[in-house]
Formats: C-alpha cells, sequence, structure tokens
C-alpha cells in the first residue's frame, strides 16, 4: 500500500526535478510529466482523508475475466465405507455422506452465499470514489475585432481534473476536487501565455431532517445484515428437513430389508410344507386335490418375494440418490448394507407433550426467520416515516486556486517575454491560501404532498401486519407437528407391544395347526393359513418399529432438535 508519507516525499521529489527545471527558465516540461505530478498530488489527496492506494490486485479486478465454473466439484467420501463389494452405512454414515453431497443441501446452500453478497453490496455507497479526467481542446477561429489580438484566434486548453468523494453512514458528503490546466493562445494581448491555473474545492454536506444520522444510512446494512440471518434460518430449516428425509429413507430401505427376509422364510416354510405334502401323496396319507392348495401358496409367496425384492431395489436407489453415490457409477453399483437394526435398542422413548411444544417455539429455526423479517418490517416502517420528513440539508465549501505561466510584456510594440512561470507555480499558490472562496449553502426541499413515501409508508405497516399473521400461522402448525408427532411415537410405543403379542400368538397357533395336521385331525389348509397369518403378523411388528423410528425422527424435527442430535452445527 501506498502511504501519504511516501506519496509526499515523492511529489517533492517531482517538484525539485521538474519544477526547477520550469523556474530556470528551460524547456517546456511535456503535459505528460505534469499529469505524472497531478496524479501524485491525487494520491496526497486521498492519503489525507485517511485511504491508501489500490493495490495491483485492486486493478486486477476490472481487467482480468472472472473465471465462471464448467462444473462442479466431485462427490465423495464414501472410501471408507466400502469392504467386501458392499457400501455399509449406519445412520450417522448416511447423514455424514448426505450433508457432504446432497444436491439439494447443495442449491440451498447458495443461498447464503447470494445473501453475504447482497450485505456487501449494501456498504457500496460508502465506498470511496476516485475519478480523474484529462481534456485536451484546440481551437481556431476567425476574430472579429483587433481587441482580440490576433487575426485569427488560435487557442490551445489542457485541462486536468481529480476528484475525491465519500458518503459516510452519518449521512455526510465529503468531497475534494483539485483542477489544473494549461491555456495556450496566440493573442498577442496575453500577459500570461501559456496560462497555467490550479484550483483546489473542498466541500462538505450534511442532510438535517430526512436521512439524517447514523439510521437512515445504515438501515440498508442492517436490513441485510438481518436477511443473511433469515436466510441461515431457512437453510437450517431446509436441511433439518433433508436430514429428516435421508433418516426416512433410510429406515425405508431396513423396512423393506426385513420384510423381504420375512417373506423369505415364509417361503421356505410354504416350500417345506409342499415337500412333506409331497411325499405324503407319495405315500397315499393326502388326497390328490390337497396337494394344489399348497403347491399354489408357494407360488404366491415367490411373487411376494420378488415383488419385495425389486421394491427394496427401488427404495435403495432413493437412498443412493440422496447420499450422492449415484452419481459414481463404480460405487452405485455396490450393494447397500444398513447396519441399523429395525428393533428399537432400550427403552422406548417417553415424552413431555408440554416441553416438546416449549422446545419447539424455542428451537424451530422458520420462527427465527420471520421474526427476523418483522425485525426489518419495523426498520422498514422508521425509514418511511423518514422518507416522509423534510429534505433538508447544510453544506459548506471552500476553494482556493493558483496562477502561473509565462510572464508577457504587451505594453510595447513586440510583446517582451519577462518571466517564466510553471506549474508548480501555480500549486505553490494553492498551499499559500492567498486566493480563498468559501461559504454557506442551506437548502429546504417541501413537497406540498408526497404520495410516494405515504405509499410506502402504508406497504410497510401491510407487510408486519401480513408477517404478524405468518408468524402465528407458523406457531400454530408447529404446535399442531408437536401434537401429531407426540401422538404418532406413544401410537408406535403401543403398536410394537401390541405387534410383539400378535407374533407370538400367530407363532403359537402356526404350532398347534401343524400338531393338528400331523395327528390327522385338521386339514392342510389350516396349516397354510396359520403359516399367512404368521407372515402378516411378522411384517406388522417390522412396520410397527420402523413406525417407531420414524416417529422419533417427527418429533425430533418438531422439536427443532433433529440437527443437535445429530452433532450437525450450521456454521456462521
Amino acid at each position: 500500500m501506498v502511504s501519504s508519507q511516501w506519496a509526499v516525499a515523492r511529489y517533492r521529489e517531482l517538484k525539485y526535478e521538474y519544477g526547477a527545471t520550469i523556474a530556470n527558465g528551460s524547456a517546456e516540461v511535456p503535459m505528460s510529466r505534469r499529469i505524472i505530478v497531478l496524479a501524485f498530488i491525487a494520491v496526497i489527496a486521498i492519503s489525507a482523508a485517511g485511504q491508501t492506494f489500490p493495490t495491483p490486485q485492486y486493478f486486477q479486478k476490472f481487467f482480468v475475466k472472472p473465471k465462471s465454473p464448467t462444473q462442479l466439484p466431485a462427490v465423495g467420501g464414501f472410501e471408507p465405507f466400502v469392504s467386501d463389494g458392499k457400501l455399509h452405512l449406519s445412520l450417522a454414515d448416511a447423514i455424514q455422506l448426505t450433508l457432504a453431497n446432497n444436491t439439494e443441501i447443495k442449491l440451498n446452500g447458495i443461498q447464503n452465499d447470494l445473501a453475504r453478497w447482497a450485505l456487501l453490496k449494501t456498504y457500496g455507497p460508502f465506498d470511496p470514489v476516485l475519478t480523474s479526467s484529462f481534456t485536451p481542446t484546440r481551437s481556431t477561429s476567425p476574430t472579429s475585432s483587433t481587441l482580440q489580438g490576433a487575426s485569427t484566434l488560435s487557442t490551445l486548453t489542457q485541462n486536468f481534473q481529480s476528484g475525491y468523494s465519500q458518503l459516510f453512514q452519518s449521512g455526510t458528503l465529503y468531497q475534494v476536487n483539485l483542477s489544473a490546466g494549461r491555456n495556450v493562445t496566440n493573442s498577442v494581448f496575453a500577459t500570461l501565455n501559456p496560462t497555467l491555473s490550479s484550483g483546489l474545492n473542498v466541500s462538505i454536506t450534511q442532510p438535517l431532517l430526512r436521512n439524517r444520522g447514523f439510521f437512515a444510512n445504515h438501515a440498508p446494512i442492517t436490513i441485510a445484515q438481518r436477511n443473511l440471518k433469515q436466510t441461515r434460518a431457512n437453510f437450517e430449516a431446509q436441511v433439518n428437513s433433508s436430514i429428516a428425509s435421508a433418516v426416512n429413507q433410510y429406515w425405508d430401505v431396513v423396512q423393506a430389508r426385513e420384510s423381504l427376509k420375512v417373506l423369505q422364510q415364509s417361503l421356505e416354510q410354504a416350500e417345506a410344507t409342499y415337500k412333506q405334502n409331497k411325499r405324503a401323496l407319495e405315500l397315499g396319507a393326502l388326497p390328490p386335490l390337497d396337494i394344489y392348495r399348497s403347491e399354489a401358496q408357494v407360488a404366491q409367496r415367490k411373487l411376494q418375494v420378488v415383488q419385495s425384492e425389486y421394491s427394496l431395489k427401488q427404495t435403495e436407489d432413493q437412498l443412493r440418490r440422496t447420499i450422492g453415490v449415484d452419481l459414481d457409477p463404480r460405487l452405485a453399483a455396490l450393494d447397500l448394507d444398513l447396519t441399523e437394526p429395525a428393533e428399537p435398542v432400550g427403552e422406548l422413548a417417553s415424552v413431555d407433550p408440554v416441553q416438546a411444544l416449549q422446545d419447539a417455539l424455542k428451537s424451530r429455526p422458520e420462527l427465527e426467520a420471520l421474526q427476523q423479517q418483522l425485525a426489518n418490517d419495523d426498520t422498514n416502517v422508521k425509514l418511511a416515516k423518514n422518507g416522509m420528513q423534510p429534505d433538508l440539508s447544510f453544506g459548506s465549501f471552500y476553494t482556493t486556486s493558483g496562477l502561473g505561466g509565462n510572464a508577457i510584456d504587451t505594453t510595447g510594440a513586440t510583446p517582451i517575454l519577462v518571466a517564466r512561470g510553471g506549474l508548480g507555480d501555480a500549486f505553490d499558490q494553492l498551499s499559500t491560501l492567498n486566493f480563498p472562496t468559501y461559504g454557506l449553502t442551506v437548502q429546504l426541499r417541501l413537497p406540498l404532498r408526497n404520495r410516494a413515501a405515504e405509499a410506502d409508508m402504508g406497504t410497510a405497516l401491510v407487510s408486519k401486519r401480513r408477517d404478524l399473521y405468518q408468524l402465528r400461522q407458523r406457531q400454530q402448525a408447529i404446535t399442531l407437528d408437536v401434537r401429531n408427532a407426540v401422538h404418532s411415537l406413544e401410537q408406535a410405543k403401543l403398536s410394537i407391544t401390541a405387534a410383539r403379542l400378535q407374533r407370538d400368538l400367530w407363532q403359537k397357533n402356526l404350532q398347534a395347526e401343524q400338531r393338528k395336521y400331523e395327528l390327522g385331525a385338521q386339514t392342510i389348509f389350516f396349516v397354510l393359513d396359520a403359516q399367512t397369518q404368521l407372515v402378516q403378523s411378522e411384517q406388522s411388528l417390522v412396520q410397527a418399529q420402523i413406525s417407531y423410528q420414524r416417529a422419533l425422527v417427527a418429533l425430533e424435527q418438531a422439536t427443532g432438535q433433529l440437527l443437535e442430535k445429530h452433532r450437525v452445527e450450521i456454521s456462521q
């Protein structure tokens, strides 16, 4: 970075090198060198305002073409879970891979990046601005009077201007403008030729009513900061939903796998019964017509097994998509081995409905997002009120000027060069402050009617009322979510107990029917029916166990505890 001390020192060197040449009456200094001097003076002006000259990287932002991403980063993180040609995943592993690779989460996270850039943009009005211009102009015009000093008037004008301005968050506008010019003419009446002029203007403007103070000017930044917090809260809610979806899909695969195992076991039982009946038929102990019922039962259960196998594959594909493994063809072909058991471990959970509702109203990120929106509504109301005030501003300015050039004596018959002067003389006169101009301005803009500001106020008030209703609506929805989750959990607990009892009874009934059949007291119909009822009771038990796991997830999601349970933290 270029410091103000370095800039001052370098300007003094230039002034000594080029200014001395001018003072000694040597050849005229080229305009390019003068522009260099003026550029360093502009650096001094900026340094005096507490700014530093931009680094080379600053200019690269304007002249280097940004690189647009052509492809997304590859998915990863699967290798630690691959062994024996399978992808072994616990529930925590599935959540970890979902957070790392899920496309929906990545898309939702982009909103955070956009909100951060939007926040940076709100600081733009307070960025300092440096402007510079160089305007050379040559003109030739006919004359209509001898007082113009030439038959054909020719003029060369070279003007340079450099300005610095900055708006502060208090509403104060600070401006510094430095100008220099060189004018050459062929008029014999010009007493300075070429004429070198300089000027320095400093002005400060401060609003007194509308846009006065820190609040009105900092409000867009405050709103953008709250928007960032709101976006983060919304992202947290979206991650909450994505994790809940991943967990539910995990348990869907577990349920499909356990259901397939039950059907495969039932098929084995049906095949064993069919073989037993076929042997009895060969021995003449079974009527020929009874063998068809047993054979039909085997065919039916084979069909159920085939349907369950393809249902499992479809469910696994959904989970593969969620964890992102489908994006890698090599890993997508691996079989999934989910290590979590369907049966709950330990005692079944109990929950206090009142405490659960309190946790939900305290932790749900959707409520935090709405609270940030309501805070923005209050800010917008204050801004609208500020916009209805009269526009009264106070300003002050100070200007000083300098003049230099070759002094020409025009009193004789022939103009005579008296003394040589340069641009350094003009700038030296600026430092003496011998030619000041200063003053004050007070400006009042009073609209007789400001319907635009009235509309902004009305819109702000209506928006806040709408957001209050949305907050109440969300609180009602969260309350219902919690109550439904609590009821589902209690229902799942009772269903597990009932399903276990039902499974045990049907298992005993099958043993009894099998014994009766072996003693000849019952036909094969009752044995096959008992097998079917046992299969259904075992599937009901698996469904009750998975329903309990899903009810736990729904309760954790409803109360806003899902991320905390799985140790997921949204970075600031």
